[in-house]
């Protein structure tokens, strides 16, 4: 589990592909402290399994999931990426609970500055913005943020100069694709309501979990 907050922008040193993986080797410094072979580390906010560490990089196996699913396989040798070691239980949720496990893809739509912030809006499939809520929280690239604004096509974030100077974001452009985890609060809950696992289709039955249910158990 992570909490958004990156703690450093490393670099890809080098991709060693094979046909649907790869193996990453990434220049880092702070990430690498304390951390260990087996340890998780998100990169771009995918959660990566540390295979090989030295005291200037670490590697990790990518499997074609990781690669289908997010923007990992548009990486190069040279990339920077936003990198967070896994949250300890002492440490301070800066952010919001990251698993660190992607939901999809989205575009950013358009940059705009808006005195010392900078407003993101980034374009995404209805999987991904059904769970989006103005004020609520999305990772993007691993980052935490806030949703200031949300439609049916898009959604967009302000970002401070903070955030933008310790992330990868300043690099990002108009047509950049974005890995996107949506807060998975609101998952449990959708599943908790449909128990019949099909939220596609009309409850064919009638379920004892309603909103007074929710309250009551503490959601």
């Amino acid at each position: 589990m992570f909490t958004g907050i990156v703690e450093e922008v490393g670099r890809v040193s080098s991709i060693k592909n094979s046909t649907n993986s790869a193996i990453f080797t990434i220049e880092a410094e702070k990430v690498l402290e304390e951390s260990k072979i087996g340890d998780s580390i998100s990169v771009n906010g995918v959660c990566l399994t540390v295979t090989d560490i030295s005291s200037k990089s670490f590697s990790a196996d990518i499997m074609h999931e990781s690669l289908k699913r997010s923007s990992l396989g548009e990486l190069k040798k040279g990339s920077r990426v936003n990198l967070e070691r896994a949250l300890k239980l002492s440490t301070r949720l800066g952010g919001h609970i990251v698993s660190g496990h992607i939901d999809g893809v989205g575009k950013i739509k358009s940059i705009k500055k808006d005195d010392n912030a900078v407003w993101y809006c980034i374009e995404a499939n209805e999987k991904i913005l059904k769970y989006i809520i103005e004020k609520g929280s999305v990772a993007i690239d691993g980052i935490s943020l806030t949703v200031a604004e949300e439609n049916d096509k898009d959604f967009s974030v302000s970002v401070i100069p903070h955030t933008r100077a310790a992330s990868n974001l300043s690099e990002k452009k108009i047509g950049s694709r974005v890995n996107i985890e949506n807060d998975c609060i609101a998952k449990y809950v959708e599943k908790l309501l449909y128990l019949d696992g099909d939220i596609s289709k009309e409850k064919s039955k009638e379920s004892n979990i309603d909103m007074k249910f929710l309250i009551e158990n503490g959601f």
